[in-house]
């Protein structure tokens, strides 16, 4: 059965948190969603480089897209910036909690686990890692050390250089530990 995994972008965010996990997602053969927050598909980097997301949130609103029964995992990519516009985004929180009570595989990495997903009570009694240093915005979790960290359906992860393992981390959660390793033995990770 094929995976359907969102991936939410907003200006400001981690180009490599985004683009790792889509791309390494896409070899693996779920299908992605690119989706900006913004009220247009572009969506600028921390770094200045734009990404051309696949449609917006307000559409796939429109389009009655936006429920969880329609998804398999939602990923956040980071960027202090970017992880703020996740958070102060409505369709963006409420769509995590839906995912979250669905039981559904919520991912995210750098800032975005102590920005979006603690202020919305996700990580409330669960281990999780971030950024170095936005350990201390959370509480009512457990802050590990780790690269990634899988505590039940939440994957997170600490920043730019751990996006391979942390798309790794999803693959293995969404279609199974053997495809996981074939995706990173072919790219060497």
């Amino acid at each position: 059965m094929l995976k359907k995994a969102i991936v939410f972008l907003a200006d400001g965010l981690e180009e490599v948190e985004a683009i790792t996990p889509i791309d390494y997602l896409r070899r693996a053969g779920v299908e992605v969603t690119t989706v900006s927050i913004g009220s247009g598909e572009q969506v600028m980097g921390s770094h200045k480089i734009p990404i051309a997301a696949d449609t917006t949130l307000e559409k796939l609103h429109v389009q009655g897209k936006d429920a969880a029964a329609d998804w398999d995992a939602v990923v956040l990519p980071g960027g202090g910036v970017g992880s703020e516009n996740l958070a102060a985004s409505p369709g963006v929180g409420g769509f995590l909690k839906e995912m979250a009570g669905a039981g559904k595989l919520v991912c995210a990495i750098c800032a975005a686990p102590a920005v979006v997903l603690a202020p919305l009570g996700l990580l409330q009694g669960r281990r999780f890692t971030c950024y170095p240093g936005m350990e201390d915005r959370v509480r009512g979790a457990q802050w590990s050390g780790d690269r990634v960290v899988i505590d039940g359906l939440f994957i997170t992860s600490r920043g730019a250089g751990t996006a391979g393992e942390f798309a790794r981390g999803i693959i293995g959660k969404l279609v199974g530990q053997a495809e996981a390793d074939k995706l990173a033995e072919s790219v060497l990770l």
